[in-house]
């Protein structure tokens, strides 16, 4: 049906090189020398090659200047903010610390599917966590090392402040198990009992 071949079809534009960029003109517009600036506005002109490359922007959010920092930060502020509610004693602000980082590292990772943007990438991040769209799919990183290594260092806080007393150690433990074991190599797209399958 209908055996017209890609030669036959009109040409819909052509590449061009100039000091800005490389600009794609699209057929029926004709290029004018314009100033550099002007250049990538005109109507009819695409610019090529200068936005950002990624298509999932989910995959390098981790790896973005000050990040580390700011989550740092943002768990001292948690624990400032426990400490400052007066009937709460140190041993239960850090439990509590601990447990509310965890919970809302597991939801935030292992949890929420998808990605805020919207990616040509035909779905597949659709079906994957944050933490499965991270570094896209790669193990052993380093911010899939450093958001391994902070719930295991809040724990040993946790545990160190709380004395090591029994009902702390195996609420803290239980948290901690429940954020770690999801970011197991093993576990990579694994879905328990079906439970987050769609």
């Amino acid at each position: 049906m209908g055996g017209s071949s890609a030669d036959s079809a009109p040409p819909i534009g052509r590449v061009q090189m100039g000091e800005g960029g490389c600009f794609l003109e699209i057929a029926g517009v004709e290029a004018s020398p314009a100033p550099q600036a002007e250049r990538a506005s005109e109507a009819g002109r695409m610019n090529v090659g200068v936005a950002h490359s990624e298509v999932n922007p989910n995959t390098r959010v981790m790896n973005s200047r000050g990040i580390w920092l700011a989550y740092i930060i943002l768990v001292g502020l948690l624990h400032v903010v426990l400490l400052s509610i007066p009937f709460f004693s140190i041993p239960v602000v850090w439990t509590l610390t601990n447990v509310i980082h965890n919970l809302a590292m597991y939801i935030f990772l292992h949890t929420v599917k998808g990605t805020p943007f919207e990616t040509p990438d035909q779905g597949k991040a659709r079906l994957l966590t944050y933490w499965e769209q991270m570094d896209y799919g790669l193990q052993f990183t380093s911010s899939r090392k450093f958001l391994s290594i902070s719930p295991v260092v809040l724990y040993l806080l946790a545990s160190f402040y709380t004395t090591h007393d029994a009902v702390h150690f195996l609420i803290n433990t239980a948290s901690l198990l429940s954020v770690l074991l999801p970011k197991l190599p093993q576990f990579h797209g694994v879905r328990l009992f079906g439970i987050n399958k769609y």
